[in-house]
């Protein structure tokens, strides 16, 4: 399994439109969260980085994808925050229709991270980004960020609202989402989070790899098939005495 699978990330590319995204290639998983959710704090903590994701006091500020290779050669988006009031509503709206558009569409994307404050829950504009998703049929980790603001007691009441918010939301897709209690200055559920994106990545790096391995063997094949025959003197039938 891929092991601390956002460490020694590097930022590679931006885009601020479907034409300025790379072409659908090496897998990738997707952080998306409100503008206020922590979740920059939280890919910089599970990087093991202190500015991978910048982070702000003004929320709003990433208003692209910003896409970082890993170290296994697969890619991190970070997506543009959504439901902060003080974006422009245009601007806000082209956010929303990229964002959605990634998320139903995108082939390369093998998993979602969902930021949300433990203490708010599923917000309506954190169950459209699961409405967008879900139905591909792909996993869901929902990191409950800020579990460090709340007591043992409320923690486990805040995650187990957050899981049964999702399910009543989404019933015939309950299975593909997980729950981790999160806090990016206690590295609470770090541990979890790595486990679970290292097992979506090896998963997919298996398969990508088999796939492969397929596809050249066929080719070996279907060219062995097409070589021509050797022209040496033919043996024909072995003649009895």
């Amino acid at each position: 399994m891929v092991k601390h699978p956002l460490q020694q990330a590097v930022f590679i590319i931006t885009a601020a439109s479907d034409e300025q995204l790379p072409p659908s290639g090496p897998p990738e998983v997707a952080f998306a969260g409100r503008s206020n959710a922590g979740k920059s704090s939280a890919i910089n903590a599970l990087a093991n980085q202190t500015r991978l994701a910048f982070t702000s006091k003004m929320p709003g500020r990433t208003q692209q994808i910003n896409l970082f290779r890993l170290r296994n050669g697969a890619l991190l988006a970070d997506l543009p925050g959504y439901g902060y009031a003080a974006v422009p509503k245009q601007l806000k709206y082209h956010w929303q229709a990229f964002l959605g558009r990634y998320l139903a569409t995108r082939q390369a994307l093998v998993g979602l991270a969902l930021v949300v404050d433990a203490r708010h829950g599923l917000g309506e504009l954190d169950l459209q980004v699961l409405d967008s998703f879900l139905p591909s049929g792909r996993p869901v980790l929902i990191l409950a960020t800020k579990m460090d603001k709340l007591t043992p007691s409320a923690q486990r009441v805040a995650a187990t609202a957050i899981e049964r918010a999702a399910a009543s939301a989404h019933p015939a897709h309950a299975t593909q989402v997980t729950v981790i209690p999160f806090s990016a200055t206690r590295r609470i559920g770090i541990e979890q989070a790595e486990t679970l994106i290292g097992e979506w990545l090896d998963v997919t790096v298996e398969s990508i790899a088999a796939q492969v391995a397929q596809d050249r063997g066929a080719a070996a094949q279907e060219s062995k098939e097409k070589a021509p025959r050797s022209r040496g003197v033919s043996r024909g039938p072995k003649r009895l005495a």
